[in-house]
């Protein structure tokens, strides 16, 4: 069977890897020269002229992300070269806030949370206790709630230093939407996975997986590297070459595409569509458009109207990352989350990685730090200054030179609640792949990889 698949980021790669262990013909097209999609590498350099990798955007993994780590494992990626594996962890600045103690970092869930909540710094015993009990009681149900609720209404009961410092940082870094306007039932899946999971091997499920590689590395390249090792006759993946239609034909679809400005038709049995989901809604209908009258069109225009209207339909939020240098700048630890001031609008990064720390064997990484700023809004050189502003006020840092402010506005779907996400199945012989599909998880990298996966297990 030969196949297209369209998008070489992390869902696209992990169809290509799954597609070519069940011996198909497989073909990836990708439109940008590197691979990753919207967790791709970015090479710049430091205000001092240094050479520099940084990442489009600061990404994290968990050890309950089973299928992305096992995949990345499978391609030759060495798991514990890579990551950075920390126990629960959400200190800030001052020492406080919650951390696994080291002699329960290997205790089997849900124990590790568990010592990790008795143990928070700052919190009172009611608040601890508070948590303990909500989290049996969300355990005690299933981990299920009305599907309309949302992140704050399942958390009422909570006080307000749990919601502040636990919370609230948890939902906006792993849902990016505010916890007034998150799914409850989506958010209530991931804390399952995370604090009641299994990792994958020696992992625990809450261990937070610091990428100490590039995300490019990290695992598209790598799976393109094992792929041209493993599958060199029967897969090609062309960077540098954008698909530009899409049409039915009577067996498969045609693609026209684009490479080095020369364009090209080609048929495929069947097609994964692995791009983000607004230009994938936009080709859908081109396509709707070019099938009332191909053949085949029996119902397909339909459903390609239908798919890309449900994709067109959902709100995106945006993620802020803020790179930052300083000679000699580290942190306490290779993450810290930062608090929340009364003027919401003048700390607008909720965690700071210190990149030196992740890939001490970079010299250009030394004193680069990224601010993330999740859910973000406002424009890029506003938020720079608040976030650099906010590092003087709450790390005492105030030599810090920006480096490179990313701004992905619609780096993931708000997840809200009872949110209608597009299937899989958008048309005959057609798949959609992303983090965006209809699927248990919200817009992580382990949600695109599952995705990817699924629609190669679907061909």
């Amino acid at each position: 069977m030969k196949v297209a698949i369209v998008g070489a980021g992390w869902a696209g790669m992990a169809a290509a890897v799954t597609a070519a262990e069940r011996q198909m013909e497989v073909t990836v097209f990708e439109a940008s020269r590197t691979l990753g999609g919207r967790a791709r590498a970015l090479v710049t350099q430091r205000p001092d002229g240094a050479p520099l990798t940084l990442d489009n955007g600061q990404h994290i993994l968990i050890g309950a992300y089973t299928q992305s780590l096992a995949l990345m494992e499978r391609v030759g990626l060495p798991l514990n070269d890579a990551l950075w594996a920390m126990p629960l962890s959400l200190p800030y600045p001052d020492g406080q806030g919650l951390q696994t103690p080291r002699w329960a970092a290997s205790w089997p869930a849900p124990l590790d949370a568990l010592a990790a909540i008795a143990t928070a710094r700052g919190w009172l015993w009611s608040e601890r206790l508070a948590l303990v009990r909500t989290s049996l009681a969300w355990k005690a149900t299933g981990f299920r709630c009305p599907p309309s609720q949302t992140v704050s209404e399942l958390c009422a009961s909570l006080p307000l230093r749990v919601m502040g410092e636990l919370i609230e940082p948890l939902c906006v870094s792993a849902l990016n939407t505010p916890a007034s306007q998150s799914s409850a039932q989506v958010f209530l899946r991931v804390m399952r996975d995370a604090l009641f999971g299994t990792g994958h091997g020696r992992m625990a499920a809450s261990n937070l997986l610091l990428p100490r590689v590039d995300l490019s590395t990290a695992f598209p390249e790598t799976a393109r590297h094992w792929l041209s090792q493993h599958h060199p006759r029967s897969v090609q993946v062309l960077a540098g070459t954008r698909v530009m239609a899409l049409q039915r034909a009577t067996k498969g679809w045609d693609l026209q595409v684009e490479h080095q400005g020369a364009l090209r038709e080609e048929r495929f049995d069947q097609v994964i569509w692995a791009t983000a989901a607004v230009p994938a809604s936009q080709a859908m209908q081109r396509a709707a458009e070019t099938s009332q009258t191909g053949a085949g069109s029996d119902g397909v225009a339909r459903q390609l109207h239908e798919w890309a209207a449900m994709a067109e339909s959902l709100r995106f939020t945006a993620i802020t990352t803020v790179y930052a240098w300083a000679e000699g700048a580290r942190l306490s630890s290779p993450m810290l989350a930062l608090r929340a001031e009364p003027d919401a609008h003048a700390a607008p990064a909720q965690f700071v990685f210190d990149r030196g720390q992740l890939q001490p064997q970079d010299t250009g990484a030394q004193g680069v730090l990224a601010f993330v700023v999740s859910a973000s809004e406002g424009n890029r050189d506003d938020l720079q200054a608040r976030v650099l502003q906010q590092a003087a006020r709450q790390l005492d840092l105030h030599a810090l030179q920006p480096v490179q402010t990313v701004v992905e506005k619609r780096a993931t779907f708000a997840c809200t609640p009872e949110l209608q996400r597009p299937s899989m199945f958008i048309a005959p012989l057609l798949w959609a792949a992303g983090d965006y599909v209809d699927g248990p998880y919200p817009a992580t990298l382990e949600g695109a990889v599952r995705s990817g996966m699924a629609a190669a297990q679907a061909l």
